[in-house]
């Protein structure tokens, strides 16, 4: 499936909720489970949805550290939409878990990937030593990213799960930061396609669809 691009940033993590109950408002309808959900902001966000917010800490409705568990704690197909937001990658077991999300879930799937690259790119290039999610602390960290990949292994991981799962690609777009055009027009004459994607955009977003229930 061709990437659309978004152009919109997130400074906060209330302007990121405020665009996932926007955009995906089609799908988070009925009853929603909100895997890595912290504070879980989208529970005053979603109106009539009968929300589950899991995590292991901030304020879920179910307290579970998921790097612990192998399997979730709701039956199949229990949830008509399961959202996973820029958590996977913090997770040992991410193929696992996303295994989970497409059992429990009855209808749809939402997932964000960071672009690992796009963030590294540049602190990498310019030789300051550091770069986030991915450095060497003195003390262990609470938390951190398990995985690094680009956009193209991104991609080709979300469109091989669909394959290997029997699912549908409902959806599949990027967001990037808000530029001139004249400096994405030059961008794109240099990189063209994915190079363009891996150097500039920030996440990607993909619906999963399940198949509808045999009668």
């Amino acid at each position: 499936m061709a990437l659309t691009t978004v152009r919109v940033s997130f400074p906060t993590r209330a302007s990121r909720s405020a665009f996932v109950s926007e955009r995906f408002a089609a799908y988070l309808q009925e009853s929603v489970l909100d895997v890595g959900c912290y504070e879980a902001p989208l529970r005053r966000l979603l109106t009539g949805v009968a929300y589950t917010g899991v995590d292991m800490a901030g304020n879920p409705d179910i307290t579970l550290n998921l790097d612990d568990v192998q399997r979730l704690p709701f039956d199949d197909h229990a949830f008509r939409c399961v959202i996973c937001i820029d958590v996977l990658e913090h997770l040992e077991n991410l193929h696992g878990i996303l295994d989970e999300l497409v059992r429990v879930a009855k209808q749809y799937v939402i997932i964000s990937l960071p672009n690992c690259w796009c963030d590294a790119r540049q602190p990498i290039g310019r030789g300051r030593g550091h770069f986030g999610h991915y450095g060497l602390p003195v003390l262990p960290p609470s938390d951190r990213h398990r995985w690094f990949f680009s956009m193209t292994e991104a991609t080709a991981f979300v469109e091989g799960t669909v394959a290997r799962l029997g699912l549908t690609l409902a959806e599949q777009f990027v967001t990037e930061k808000p530029r001139p055009w004249l400096v994405r027009l030059v961008r794109r004459a240099r990189y063209p396609g994915l190079r363009y994607h891996n150097r500039y955009s920030a996440t990607l977003w993909a619906v999963l669809e399940k198949p509808a229930p045999r009668p």
